[in-house]
């Protein structure tokens, strides 16, 4: 008897011993939706040095060249990127720290996808390259000021991008798989990062691109549109010796042909930019007062070729670069560039780069420039 006791205790202890762990499993349990599964944080940094001899401007300075946080997620059909950005280029002892990227793109099929949001523009095959991977101490003069980075125009750097809606698809897939043709077209407010538009005119850009090889590119872009808000001397009133001041919008037409081969690690680019259209007194400080003394048009190109010596660990490279911010080699500037990339792991790289620099607008034209950065990736 006493026995049975004992075991009809030990199976009632057994089945609570159960029910509480079941009911613990249960309440631990989140089904977590896959939209947060699918979401990825990443990011970069970039430390930098820098050194130059230019006459009434010599310097060398440690410099925080940039710093970003990155989320990228899916949701169904949809792909998204919110991509936040510190920086000192607002100058010593006052970094800036802001919104990049805030986009989502429809992406269901390769020929045909839908992106809305803030983003790169679509204009040269530079432009939405990553800093990184793009090799240099910066992008080429040419982009920086006709690309929408410290554009010419004056509107705050801006890394290139633009808040609209774009679409873009890759059409006539070969044997391979492989597609032979890229479009985009893209309709953007014309006033860069984290700007409202400022004449309700729009801009417009598209590019186009075949591949006909592996790891071949051949492509042209067109940009037209304003910059709104822009002020200028006029005709003093009648009476009157002071310059009325007048705003209004400026207009910005540009074209760009490009061309890249990229593969294996061998990396060869060459790009030319024409603008017509006046620009502003500072170029990518958000300056709206035009400086006609430069006149209505400006153009450059850069050609560069990155190869690996030690493959995946050691990179040499050489740039030729040249800007013209009034379309006149009298107001050119030069930089004739060589040095190399050394990958310690393929998250952690130290670049360097020697470069002659001739600037026709400088006192004294020709002068040396030194670069050493420590990017990573996380």
């Amino acid at each position: 008897m006493i026995m049975k006791k004992l075991m009809i205790l030990g199976l009632m202890a057994l089945g609570f011993t159960l029910t509480v762990n079941a009911q613990e499993e249960k309440k631990t349990t989140i089904e977590v939706p896959q939209w947060v599964k699918n979401i990825k944080v990443s990011g970069y940094g970039m430390l930098q040095y820098q050194a130059e001899d230019k006459e009434g401007g010599k310097h060398n300075e440690f410099n925080l060249r940039l710093m970003r946080v990155i989320m990228d997620g899916k949701i169904g059909d949809f792909d998204w990127r919110v991509q936040a950005q510190g920086s000192s280029n607002a100058g010593p002892g006052n970094p800036t720290f802001m919104l990049v990227d805030l986009y989502a793109e429809w992406a269901k099929y390769k020929e045909f996808r839908v992106k809305a949001g803030q983003f790169k523009r679509a204009f040269t095959f530079e432009n939405p390259t990553h800093p990184i991977t793009q090799g240099w101490y910066s992008y080429a003069m040419v982009i920086n000021n006709l690309s929408g980075f410290g554009d010419r125009t004056g509107e705050k750097a801006s890394g290139g991008r633009d808040i609209g809606v774009q679409i873009q698809g890759d059409l006539f897939p070969n044997s391979n798989g492989r597609r032979l043709l890229h479009y985009q077209v893209g309709v953007y407010n014309g006033e860069g990062i984290n700007q409202k538009d400022q004449d309700n005119q729009k801009d417009i850009i598209g590019g186009l691109w075949v591949m006909p090889i592996q790891g071949v590119r051949i492509g042209a872009f067109g940009w037209t549109g304003t910059r709104g808000n822009m002020t200028w001397e006029g005709l003093p009133a009648p009476g009157s010796a002071t310059p009325s001041v007048e705003t209004g919008s400026v207009r910005k037409n540009r074209y760009a042909l490009s061309a890249e081969y990229d593969k294996d690690e061998y990396t060869f680019r060459a790009e030319y930019i024409h603008s017509q259209g006046w620009g502003a007194k500072s170029a990518g400080n958000n300056v709206r007062e035009v400086d006609f003394s430069k006149g209505d048009k400006a153009d450059g190109w850069y050609v560069f070729g990155i190869v690996p010596v030690i493959k995946s660990k050691l990179h040499a490279k050489a740039r030729y670069q040249t800007y013209r911010q009034s379309k006149e080699w009298a107001t050119s500037k030069s930089m004739y560039e060589v040095g190399f990339n050394y990958f310690f792991t393929k998250n952690l790289q130290l670049n360097m780069e020697y470069a002659r620099v001739n600037d026709r607008t400088a006192s004294k034209h020709n002068y040396n420039f030194f670069d050493v950065e420590m990017d990573f990736r996380f």
